[in-house]
């Protein structure tokens, strides 16, 4: 099973200018390589059977007849492949030459794509030579290698995993590419046979462009340039080939290579296929499109090898790495304050109440507070935090809370929910020995209501602390922890909440809150509602955390990888499984895997209720559980098929 992905391969072959049989020669040895590798389409750069820089040697029909010669070769070489290969040749047709790209399968020309636009400044002439794909007739046939073949610029190819189109170099740089209508008519991935020649900067722009391009079209792009054996006279040829996927580099090549290259990479087109369904904007640009329709080539079918993904698979999908984390930091923390500080300003309120904790999420909601009551310009004694020690606070987080609120300069308030919550297990008739979920949730609820009091008391806002990931899983009370006024870290999964609390620690390192904030970072993420262990000598008495989140509901690392899958792409647990398989290594037994896979669905769907009447808060990233925004979700849908797939894992 491939999982929705398509092995492909963009090559770069040693070619000598105007030399068809040893290029061809060059060229099946990729495609041999190729095959051998499971890739099913393999593409070669622009005019490579002859070179591109043959320049008026193009008039001459010996070059025209021993490139024909070659692909002939080339299809009977592959007679017994199953692998689709691309490849460029200048064609001739009713006296003018067309740049082409052959896509040939089995020994059979599938098609002709002729090049569109054709480069006719600076270093290119092109319209010297060749004639442009907008000046054929739309049923054009040409008689090449014994068949008689279509040459059109609008015909796609349609594989059993796949359906591809295909343009030609100087097409990409165009205003409005030919691959902008192919992937408006179903073409998942765009192939570019180019000789794009190497000046100094112009490889970041065609990066850019094909990011962009991919991006924009929600499709697979692959490119591959004209390398060492085309640089002649003028100009010089870095051999470039990338593979990018919705405009990110999946697999890029070595460039100034004197050797030939062989990319490989999958193309995940299940992922396409579901983000273009998701995207409503492509859909409508889909609908309007008002040229006509275009041939579609039905290929052979390709026999499926043995799969082995190739990419790396990040296991923390929300956590980018290296500088990009310093970015998407501090953009995430100015999304939420703008959020909270526009909603401060809307209500003309000065005051903000906020339960502290000593953890992670409480934590962040706080610094978020703290900087929009800077930038607001408001007296940070306007920030009201409350700790409010139960059953299981420990010491360690009860000195974090309070000496975190010293070190931030807010007002403190203390408030032990011990004796109310007793009193309300006297009310209802609980035993407060029976530890089960009336004793933990009674206590969350007591502090929501004195959080909620309290803001009526001071005509303030309380700010919400629970963060995505505890959203998604259900681990919050019902209009206990899950209720506030504006949830700044609603939008927050719980891996890049670690993160944000210790970059905004690093922001200052000799700063007081620094050390605590680390501290925090490294505390055990736990509700506490359970009586603390207590241990004692002759001088102190230590109380250490009892409940462990991630004991009970699994490790967020792969509650958010699961959550990140499931959500933004729509995949079925067996591929989210087999793609935690590629991320996370021997780091998890696969039974563990199947296990939290199993557990993340079952509560997924069975507290969709409490995201039902979740409280305003900032979107942040691609996945957002708001009920008034990215997911709407019936409370009561059924997720018998999800768990059956789990359970046939």
């Amino acid at each position: 099973m491939n999982y929705g992905f398509v092995k492909i391969a963009s090559a770069v072959p040693e070619i000598r200018v105007a030399d068809p049989k040893y290029n061809v020669s060059q060229i099946e040895s990729l495609i041999i390589q190729a095959e051998g590798r499971g890739v099913e389409i393999i593409c070669l750069p622009e005019l490579c059977l002859t070179g591109y820089t043959c320049a008026d040697l193009f008039s001459q029909q010996l070059l025209l007849d021993e490139a024909e010669m070659a692909l002939i070769h080339l299809m009977n070489f592959s007679r017994s492949l199953d692998i689709i290969s691309i490849v460029g040749l200048p064609v001739s047709f009713r006296g003018s030459l067309v740049n082409c790209a052959a896509v040939v399968q089995k020994g059979k020309l599938l098609g002709l794509v002729p090049k569109t636009y054709l480069p006719n400044y600076r270093e290119f002439q092109e319209r010297r030579w060749f004639t442009s794909a907008a000046d054929l007739p739309s049923d054009a046939t040409v008689l090449l290698c014994g068949q008689q073949v279509v040459m059109s610029a609008r015909q796609l190819f349609r594989t059993p995993t796949c359906t591809f189109g295909v343009e030609l170099c100087e097409d990409l740089w165009a205003p409005v590419p030919p691959s902008c209508d192919q992937a408006l008519q179903g073409a998942d991935i765009i192939f570019n046979l180019s000789a794009d020649n190497d000046v100094v900067g112009k490889y970041e722009y065609l990066e850019s462009l094909l990011c962009q391009q991919s991006s924009r079209l929600i499709s697979g792009y692959v490119y591959s340039a004209a390398g060492f054996g085309e640089s002649t006279q003028d100009l010089v040829f870095s051999g470039k080939a990338l593979i990018m996927e919705c405009g990110k580099i999946i697999a890029e090549g070595e460039r100034h290579s004197m050797k030939a290259q062989l990319l490989e990479g999958e193309i995940d087109v299940e992922r396409i296929r579901a983000d273009r369904r998701l995207n409503t904007t492509f859909a409508a640009c889909a609908a309007r499109e008002r040229t006509a329709p275009y041939r579609v080539v039905e290929t052979a079918l390709i026999t499926q090898h043995e799969f082995h993904l190739m990419r790396s698979i990040d296991p923390h999908p929300f956590v980018p790495t290296g500088s990009h984390l310093d970015e998407r930091c501090r953009e995430i923390i100015n999304i939420q304050t703008e959020g909270l500080a526009k909603r401060l300003h809307h209500i003309g309120c000065q005051t903000a109440v906020i339960g502290i904790s000593g953890g992670l999420d409480s934590t962040l909601a706080l610094l978020v507070t703290v900087e929009t009551f800077d930038r607001l310009k408001l007296d940070r004694h306007g920030i009201v935090g409350v700790t409010m020690p139960g059953f299981g606070t420990t010491d360690r987080t009860y000195n974090n809370a309070v000496d975190l609120m010293h070190a931030l300069g807010i007002t403190i308030e203390e408030i032990n929910i011990g004796k109310s919550v007793m009193q309300h297990f006297e009310d209802i008739g609980h035993h407060p020995d029976t530890h089960d979920v009336t004793y933990e949730n009674s206590q969350a609820r007591e502090r929501t209501q004195i959080l909620m009091d309290l803001a009526n008391q001071l005509n303030g806002l309380v700010i919400g602390t629970g963060d995505l990931s505890e959203l998604a899983l259900g681990w919050c009370t019902y209009n206990g922890d899950h209720m506030s006024m504006y949830g700044v870290n609603a939008g927050v999964p719980k891996t890049l909440v670690r993160h944000l609390v210790t970059w905004m620690a690093q922001k200052d390192p000799q700063s007081p809150a620094s050390r605590i904030l680390l501290d925090i970072v490294d505390t055990p993420i736990s509700p506490e509602l359970l009586p603390a262990n207590t241990s004692s000598d002759a001088t102190t008495l230590n109380s250490t955390i009892a409940q462990k989140t991630e004991d009970l509901v699994g490790p967020y690392e792969l509650h958010d990888f699961f959550l990140y899958y499931a959500l933004r792409f729509g995949f079925r647990p067996s591929k989210i499984y087999y793609l935690a398989q590629q991320a996370f290594g021997n780091a998890y037994p696969v039974n563990i895997l199947k296990q939290w896979l199993r557990n993340f669905y079952h509560r997924f769907f069975g507290h969709q209720f409490k995201r039902s009447c979740l409280p305003d808060g900032p979107k942040v990233g691609s996945i957002s559980l708001s009920p008034r925004g990215d997911w709407r979700m019936p409370s009561d849908a059924c997720r018998e098929a999800w768990l059956a797939e789990c359970d046939a894992l």
